[in-house]
């Protein structure tokens, strides 16, 4: 009866750990319709976490692969915008995190693509999840197998102000560690008829769970002034209720020039506002 009893709560232990790991590889992240932001810049995210395309006649770039389970969707997204999964030859990451960059490893098996990342991120990309940075009860559970993601394969690894390259496609690097060391926001000029707008792809720095690392607060001030510094008439980041992704989405359909909808150099400003606020806040 006891050897039953044993099997029986082993068989529970495995079911539970396969529905919290099903649950956590997507985290109720639901399909969006993929669009034109501007020129050769477009969404393929889903409906909260973020990933964006830029197309070039050399290949294309990806930033950003989402949960483990959304991968396919992201594949899904790009077919229907009229490209191709293996025409993308450059994968880019802004958090190391499982929401950002768990699906990169299947998305680098789609695509052939070479996948990018700062020195910082490259171990946690490499380790499937696994940072000194982070908090230790979420450590423990990525080291267990809880919390981790596809390990993903790091060809090259920039430095801080590095600029990736793909034919005429152009992208700087900016390490803004603050919430991890290796987190990068990304800067690149996109055309739109004669005008040649600014956009930033913004890795904000926050304080969670309390300072973790000697050198955050010093991080944090520094991608700070980075960010501030950063010209951006279009600005998104790899959430996208913190941009409005879809409050734009559906201004820009009404729009005279749908590009207007995402020109908002203004929010931009007071997101950043927001941030070194709540991060005033927690230090002092």
């Amino acid at each position: 009866m006891l050897g039953f009893f044993l099997a029986l709560a082993v068989i529970v232990v495995i079911v539970l750990g396969w529905l919290w790991k099903t649950t956590v590889d997507s985290n109720g992240q639901r399909p969006a319709e993929p669009f034109r932001i501007v020129g050769n810049f477009y969404y393929v995210g889903g409906d909260a976490i973020t990933s964006f395309l830029i197309t070039g006649p050399e290949g294309h770039v990806l930033l950003d692969g989402g949960y483990p389970a959304d991968a396919p969707m992201i594949i899904a997204n790009i077919a229907t915008l009229g490209f191709d999964i293996k025409d993308v030859k450059v994968l880019l990451n802004s958090e190391p995190m499982r929401e950002h960059a768990g699906g990169l490893a299947a998305l680098q098996k789609a695509s052939g693509a070479q996948l990018w990342a700062s020195e910082a991120s490259a171990f946690t990309l490499v380790s499937g999840g696994d940072s000194v940075d982070m908090a230790l009860p979420l450590r423990t559970l990525t080291q267990i197998g809880l919390l981790s993601y596809p390990a993903a394969r790091v060809d090259h690894r920039f430095k801080d102000g590095e600029t990736i390259r793909v034919g005429p496609i152009a992208l700087t690097a900016h390490v803004t560690g603050g919430t991890k060391r290796g987190n990068t926001s990304w800067s690149f000029a996109v055309r739109d008829g004669d005008r040649v707008l600014n956009v930033v792809s913004v890795c904000a720095p926050s304080v969670i769970f309390g300072m973790r690392y000697p050198e955050q607060r010093a991080d944090i001030e520094r991608s700070l002034r980075v960010l501030r510094n950063l010209p951006a008439d279009i600005w998104v980041t790899s959430r996208g209720r913190s941009w409005g992704r879809y409050r734009k989405f559906a201004a820009s359909k009404t729009a005279e020039n749908p590009v207007d909808a995402f020109i908002d150099p203004e929010g931009y400003r007071a997101y950043l506002d927001a941030a070194e606020a709540a991060f005033r806040q927690a230090v002092h």
